[in-house]
Parts: structure tokens; sequence; C-alpha cells
């Protein structure tokens, strides 16, 4: 498949169809256009659920003290020797240690410094006892949690290094913390953060403008009446790509009108989306402007549902013709749409749905030469085909828990095979 189709009519409305790509085809064609989308530095708090672009190295150790990993009396470990409840060893307390506020001196043999947690461990000492295995002398039981007594007794042994947390215990300085390419998670932002950064470099978030048009639609949230329907498309088509790492532009619905679905295959974007008006009819203008100003390389593809599908460009935007049936809008942004946000995005292009392995209740037949995307319900790893057809079924979505795809080299499953199933959710 090349990029130049001047086989393409300008005009292909009543004509059908000159071919019918392979879904392979489409997705070479498609992958040959794809490129990681340039780099932008953004506010950690922005950054969540970006692609990280090149590695992130610390330059410093975290923590950079050896610090207390218990509340106790940070102490020289081998003065405590054979402390038992009935061994009790003494030592003097000489100051306190708090996070972010050391003690400043130096402990020595027979001393000891009540610390807390993650506060730094005081010159001298090499461990902590912790507070349960110390008894203030003076025998008031709230002395050691309240005010530091003069001296305790150690009831137990610890040895050096015991409830220390080490300088570089977490990050070494030097060491890489997060490899180019990851998606960051709110925990990748917090390591980010602790080594001193506040911004990320990432991937840019691919524009993404939304063409829903038909005349007999009306908005999301109007109740549907006489002969015209509520828009379904809209919002979730909106809802995939912001999945996917775009950014959506969604102004409203487009009338069936030459000059306004071109206005918006010319919008500001990297991918822009035309759902309806994608197939041959009177109306379905969107096939014909995009050969016109640009390239239709793909109209028509062998899969069922989402048959019209039509892929192209305009300028340097990635152009997806869907159709309008909301189940064929679906199984084609799967398809190609989601594949290309995501890949500009930095994502990888593999459907970000989970894959479970199950047997069939019944068979699921599909013609050679046709790939066939099937609603089923899984229960107990048993698969219930619901639908292949009926592409203007939106609500067999919601009541599938994924789909099974059967390959254009297939006829089909029959009942008992094993087969797997991409869950929605």
């Amino acid at each position: 498949m090349t990029n130049k189709q001047s086989h393409v009519p300008h005009d292909v409305r009543m004509q059908g169809f000159a071919r019918r790509h392979t879904v392979q085809a489409a997705l070479d064609w498609l992958d040959a256009q794809l490129h990681q989308l340039d780099a932008e530095d953004v506010p950690l708090r922005q950054a969540a659920g970006r692609v990280l672009v090149g590695p992130v190295a610390s330059s410093v150790d975290i923590p950079g003290f050896d610090r207390g990993t218990m509340d106790g009396y940070a102490v020289v470990a081998d003065c405590t020797e054979g402390a038992t409840p009935y061994n009790r060893i003494p030592l003097k307390v000489v100051g306190n240690a708090l996070p972010g506020s050391p003690f400043t001196g130096s402990v020595a043999r027979g001393e000891a410094v009540r610390i807390m947690t993650g506060a730094p461990m005081p010159g001298g000492s090499d461990a902590v006892l912790p507070a349960e295995f110390v008894e203030a002398c003076t025998g008031d039981a709230t002395a050691a949690a309240s005010s530091a007594p003069d001296s305790v007794v150690a009831l137990a042994t610890v040895s050096p290094g015991k409830n220390v947390g080490p300088r570089g215990e977490d990050i070494v300085a030097g060491t890489t913390v997060l490899e180019s390419q990851r998606r960051l998670r709110p925990q990748d932002l917090g390591v980010m953060s602790s080594i001193g950064l506040s911004a990320a470099r990432v991937v840019r978030r691919p524009r993404v403008r939304l063409v829903i048009t038909g005349n007999e639609l009306l908005p999301s949230g109007s109740a549907p009446h006489g002969f015209q329907i509520t828009d379904a498309n809209g919002p979730m088509l909106a809802a995939l790509a912001e999945r996917d790492g775009g950014i959506v532009d969604f102004p409203g619905l487009v009338r069936d009108e030459a000059d306004a679905i071109l206005a918006g295959l010319e919008a500001d974007a990297d991918v822009v989306i035309v759902s309806g008006g994608s197939s041959v009819g009177v109306e379905d203008l969107a096939p014909m402007l995009v050969a016109r100003h640009g390239e239709l390389v793909v109209h028509g593809i062998a899969m069922r549902p989402s048959s019209p599908t039509g892929l192209g460009t305009i300028g340097d935007r990635l152009i997806f013709l869907l159709p309008g049936n909301p189940v064929s809008a679906l199984c084609a942004y799967d398809f190609f749409a989601g594949r290309a946000i995501r890949v500009l995005g930095g994502r990888p292009a593999q459907w970000p749905y989970r894959a479970v392995r199950g047997t069939l209740t019944r068979k699921i037949s599909s013609p050679i030469g046709r790939l066939d995307y099937a609603r089923v319900r899984l229960e107990d790893g048993h698969v219930e085909p619901l639908s292949v057809g009926g592409a203007s079924v939106l609500s067999s979505t919601t009541r599938a828990d994924g789909f099974v795809i059967v390959g254009d080299d297939s006829e089909g499953f029959p009942a008992g095979a094993g087969v797997d199933v991409w869950l929605y959710a």
C-alpha cells in the first residue's frame, strides 16, 4: 500500500467501496506514519500518566545521612551487650535527636540520646535501642515518653547497625532511578521530588479533534425525540482518547455540510477523528473532503463491524474516518485511532486491555477474508458470545465483559474452543 492513492475517487458517494483493505494492510500503513511526538517539561503535579523522555538519575544520596528507623535511644551498641530485664545496664541520657533537628554533640560509651524515627543518628552512636526495651531510672512510667529522663536502663541488647537506616539506603547518588519511556506513576513522582526535581521531561500529549457529524444528532444530555437521536459517540470517543493520553478538543456537533466538516478536518491537531459520514451514502462527505484536500489512503476495511472506516492525512494531521454506528466507532477507534494516539504520546501501540483465556459456550462463525470483533460475556472461564453484528447496538458493549477477535484467516471458533478474551476493564 502506498501513500499516494490516485485511484481513490474524490467523490465516492453512492459508488461503493473501490476495495476492502485488510486490517493488517491498514495497520501497516498507519504504523509507517507514526512517530513519538516531541518532548516538553511539565511540573511534577501534571506528570502522572505521562511518558518520560530520557532516564532520570539522582545526584544525591537518599537519605543523605544515617537515620534512626525506630523511636528509642541512640547508643553505642556494644555498651548494651548482656542487657536483659534481669541485668539492667544504666545509660546516661545526654540529649534529643528529632527529624530535622539533630543532636549536635557526640555519644560516648555509657551514654544515650533519645531519638525519633527519621532523625539523624548522633555522632558516635551506631544503633537504636527501641523505646520498649528502655526504662527510666526515676521509676516514672511516663518519663521516657514525655521529657527525656537524666538516665535510663537498657533491658535488651542491640547489635551495631540495628534500627539504623544508612545514608543512601533508598537511593545512591549516580543511580538511575527511572528509565526512559516509563509511564510515570504517582510513586515515581514522589521519587523524583525526593531527589530534588520539580519538573519532568515527558512526551507531548497528542492533540485530538473530534468531528461528530450528523443532522439527526442531538447534543449529549438531550432527550431523544421524534426522528432525532442523542450523540453517544462524542462522550465515548472523548473518554477513549483521554484514556490513551490525548488532549481532546470537542467543540460540539457538526452538521452534514462540507464547509463545517472541512473546518474540523483542518483543525490545529495531531489527530482528527471523524465519526459519521464515513461511508458511501449521499451525505457521507468526509471521504470526499479528505481525498480532495489530503490523501485518503484507506477507505473500506474487511472487518465487522467498522467496514466503512477510512484512514488518511491532511497536511501533518492523521485523519480517521469512523462509522457513525457506535459499536463500529468503538471497534475502529480501538484498532486504528487509539493506536495512533498511544504511539504519538510515547505509549505502547498495543491495546490497553488485559487478555484472559476462556472456553466458548457456543460457536462464533466468520467468513474467510474478514476480521470479526465479537462481544462476549465471561463467567467462571466460560465465554458466551453476545454479538458479532449489530453495529448500532451500543448497549451490547455494556453487557459485554470484553471481545474476541476472529482473524481474517479463520472461519471462526466451535463451541468448546479456547479463545482469548480482551477485557474492557
